[in-house]
C-alpha cells in the first residue's frame, strides 16, 4: 500500500487493535457509499478498509486471514447497513384535512445523549473501593475439598474499584426531550409510518444514530367517516330541493363541491363523486366523496311560503292526483 494506512484511519503509531477498530467504524460510518452521497465515498470506503486489514494483518502476519474473517461480520460493507443505536417508534395522530392536504408539525419526544458529566462513559468523579460480596474481602471462597481457593468474582483481589458517574448511575447516557418539525406529505392514512433518519436514539464511535418512526392516527372528525379513501357523511336537504332538483354545495376537506341534483322524490338518497373523497398516495387513487342525504320537510310556512306552495301545487297538473278527483266527481 502506498499509503500510510496510519494515516488513513487517524490514528498514531503507537495505537493498538482497539483503537483501530474504533478508528475504522467512525471512519466506515462517514464514507459508507450507502450513508454518504460523496463522490468519492465508494474509493474511500475501500481505502479505509485496506487501511485497517493492513494492520491486522502485521499485527498478527500468522493468522490474518482469520483475523480478516473474524472481523468481518463486524465490518460494513457496501451490501450491508453499519451497525445503528437502537430506533425510537410513537404514535402521531393528526386531523383528517391535515391527513388529506398535507402539513407541518412540531412533535416533542425523549430520547438519550451522552452524559455530558461523564462524556458517555459511566465513570466520573472520585474512584472508590467496595468489598466483593462473594468472597466478603477476603479474597478467597472455600470449595470444599480444595480447601480455600481464589474468588472468581474479584480475581482474589477482593475489592473492586470503581469510579460511577454520579449525574448517570454509570449508564453514561441521559434523558433530553427533542423538538422536531416535520413535513407530512397529503394522503397518509391511519397505521402508516413516517422515518425521519438519524432522529432515534444517538449514535457513537461504533454505531449510527437510530431512526425515528410515526404511526400515523387520524382524530376521529364529527363529519367525515373514513372507508379505505372514501369519505362518508350524511347531510341534511330540504326535501323541496330535492322535488326541485338543481346545484347544492357539499362539504369536503379540499373545500365546497358543487353537484346538481336531478329532481325526483323527497327521499333520502345516495350520491357518490368520484375521486372526491380522501386523495390517494402513491399508486393508490384518491377515494370517492360519498354523502347520504336526508330530505327535511318544512315545519312552519310563512305567509309568502304558502302561497307560492299554493300556487306550485295548482300549477303542478299531479296525474294522479287528477284522476283520483275524476274518479270520484271532484274534476
Amino acid at each position: 500500500m502506498s499509503i500510510d494506512p496510519y494515516a488513513i484511519l487517524g490514528v498514531g503509531r503507537d495505537a493498538g487493535p482497539t483503537e483501530w477498530k474504533r478508528a475504522y467504524r467512525r471512519l466506515a460510518m462517514r464514507w459508507h457509499p450507502d450513508r454518504s452521497d460523496h463522490p468519492e465515498a465508494t474509493e474511500r470506503f475501500k481505502q479505509i478498509r485496506a487501511a485497517y486489514d493492513r494492520l491486522l494483518a502485521v499485527d498478527e502476519p500468522a493468522g490474518a486471514e482469520n483475523e480478516a474473517a473474524e472481523n468481518a461480520a463486524d465490518a460494513p460493507s457496501t451490501a450491508e447497513e453499519v451497525p445503528r443505536a437502537a430506533d425510537i417508534r410513537l404514535n402521531f395522530e393528526i386531523g383528517i384535512e391535515e391527513g388529506a392536504a398535507g402539513c407541518r408539525k412540531t412533535i416533542s419526544y425523549v430520547r438519550g445523549r451522552p452524559c455530558p458529566t461523564c462524556a458517555g462513559s459511566g465513570e466520573a468523579g472520585i474512584a472508590r473501593t467496595r468489598f466483593c460480596a462473594a468472597c466478603h474481602g477476603s479474597g478467597r471462597v472455600s470449595r470444599g475439598r480444595q480447601g480455600l481457593v481464589a474468588c472468581t468474582e474479584c480475581a482474589g483481589r477482593g475489592l473492586f474499584t470503581e469510579r460511577i458517574c454520579p449525574d448517570c448511575g454509570g449508564s453514561g447516557r441521559r434523558t433530553a426531550e427533542v423538538s422536531l418539525e416535520i413535513a407530512v406529505p397529503p394522503g397518509m392514512l391511519p397505521g402508516d409510518e413516517l422515518r425521519l433518519a438519524g432522529q432515534g436514539e444517538p449514535g457513537d464511535d461504533e454505531r449510527a444514530p437510530g431512526d425515528l418512526y410515526l404511526t400515523v392516527l387520524l382524530r376521529s372528525h364529527p363529519l367525515y367517516r373514513l372507508d379505505g379513501r372514501d369519505l362518508h357523511y350524511a347531510m341534511p336537504v330540504s326535501a323541496l330541493a330535492l322535488i326541485a332538483g338543481g346545484e347544492i354545495e357539499l362539504p369536503s376537506p379540499a373545500g365546497l363541491v358543487t353537484h346538481r341534483l336531478d329532481a325526483g322524490r323527497p327521499e333520502s338518497r345516495e350520491i357518490r363523486i368520484a375521486g372526491r373523497g380522501y386523495p390517494g398516495r402513491g399508486r393508490n387513487r384518491a377515494g370517492d366523496l360519498v354523502v347520504r342525504l336526508a330530505p327535511v320537510f318544512p315545519a312552519e310556512l310563512s305567509a309568502r311560503q304558502r302561497k307560492l306552495l299554493l300556487q306550485a301545487d295548482a300549477a303542478g297538473e299531479l296525474a294522479e292526483v287528477e284522476a283520483w278527483r275524476r274518479a270520484n266527481g271532484l274534476g
